[in-house]
C-alpha cells in the first residue's frame, strides 16, 4: 500500500467508525455489484497559520498531489482549494475549505481562538492533524448552539474537529446507476434523506458537474452539559461530464458546493 493509499484508508476507517450510515451506503452499492471509486474527499478548518488549508494540504502534497484551483464562498465566508494527484488518475481529488472566522462576531472569534490554542503542540505542525478529530477538549453544547446562529460550518468544526467531512462516490464509475437521478432514487428507496438545499441535484450537464448528497447522520457526542445528537459527516455523489476537449471536468462549481456544505446543517429527525 502506498503512502497515498494508506492516508485514505486511515481517513475512511475513521469516517465510517463515526458515521456507520456512510458504510451502509457503500455496502448498498457494492451489493449491487458496483465498484465504488472515490471522486473526492473534503476537509474543513479555520483560516489560521497553525491549521489553515496549506497545513492540512501538506501530507497530500508529500504524497504526490498538486494544487489545482481555489474558490471563494462569500455568503458563508469561506475560502477553499482543491488538489489532484500528479500521476494516479483514480486517486481522489482533495478539497479543503477554511472559515474566515475573523469576519464573524467577537464571540465566535474568541471561541475559535481558544479552540485552536487548546490543540496539543504535538499535533500542530504534524501530519497527524488530519486524523485527530476534536483534540481541543470536551465542547459545550450551549456554545455549539450559539455558533450555529452565525455559522453552521463553525459549529460543526468546533465539535467534529479534523476528519474527513465527506467522501464522494464517483457516479462515472458506476454501471447500473449511471446517472445522479438513479443514484438519488436508489438512496431514497433505501431510506436515506437527501440534502435538498437548492434542490436534490446541484449543477447541470452544461456546467459539466452534477452533485448530490445525503444529509449527515445524527451522531451522539459528549458535551460538558451531557450527551446530545448532532450532525456528523455525510456522503456525496458526483457525476462529471467531458469538456469541449473531451476530458472530464475535474474542478468544482462554487454555487453548487455552497449548497452541498449545508449537508451538515442541524435538522430534526
Amino acid at each position: 500500500m502506498t503512502n497515498n493509499e494508506s492516508i485514505f484508508k486511515r481517513l475512511w476507517d475513521i469516517y465510517i467508525a463515526q458515521n456507520p450510515m456512510a458504510e451502509q451506503v457503500y455496502n448498498l452499492f457494492t451489493a449491487e455489484g458496483e465498484r465504488v471509486i472515490n471522486d473526492h474527499i473534503a476537509f474543513r478548518t479555520f483560516r489560521h497559520p497553525l491549521i489553515g488549508i496549506d497545513v492540512l494540504a501538506q501530507p497530500f502534497l508529500d504524497a504526490g498531489y498538486t494544487y489545482k484551483s481555489d474558490y471563494h464562498f462569500k455568503e458563508k465566508k469561506l475560502l477553499a482549494k482543491h488538489y489532484e494527484h500528479s500521476s494516479d488518475p483514480e486517486a481522489p481529488r482533495v478539497f479543503i475549505s477554511e472559515l474566515l472566522f475573523h469576519d464573524f462576531s467577537p464571540f465566535l472569534q474568541e471561541v475559535v481562538k481558544d479552540w485552536i490554542f487548546a490543540l496539543p503542540e504535538c499535533v500542530l505542525g504534524s501530519d497527524q492533524l488530519l486524523f485527530t478529530g476534536n483534540a481541543s477538549g470536551v465542547p459545550s453544547f450551549e456554545t455549539y448552539k450559539t455558533l450555529r446562529t452565525e455559522s453552521e460550518y463553525a459549529a460543526w468544526l468546533y465539535v467534529n474537529g479534523f476528519r474527513a467531512n465527506h467522501f464522494t462516490v464517483s457516479v462515472n464509475h458506476l454501471k447500473k446507476f449511471d446517472s445522479i437521478y438513479k443514484v438519488n432514487a436508489f438512496l431514497k428507496h433505501n431510506g436515506f434523506l437527501l440534502n435538498d438545499a437548492g434542490g436534490e441535484v446541484q449543477g447541470t450537464p452544461e456546467q459539466l458537474l452534477e452533485q448530490s448528497s445525503i444529509k449527515a447522520g445524527m451522531v451522539k457526542f459528549n458535551f460538558v452539559e451531557g450527551e446530545f445528537e448532532i450532525p456528523g459527516c455525510y456522503y456525496e455523489f458526483a457525476r462529471r461530464y467531458p469538456d469541449k476537449d473531451g476530458k472530464l471536468y475535474s474542478g468544482f462549481i462554487s454555487k453548487s458546493a455552497d449548497k452541498i456544505f449545508e449537508s451538515t446543517n442541524f435538522y430534526q429527525k
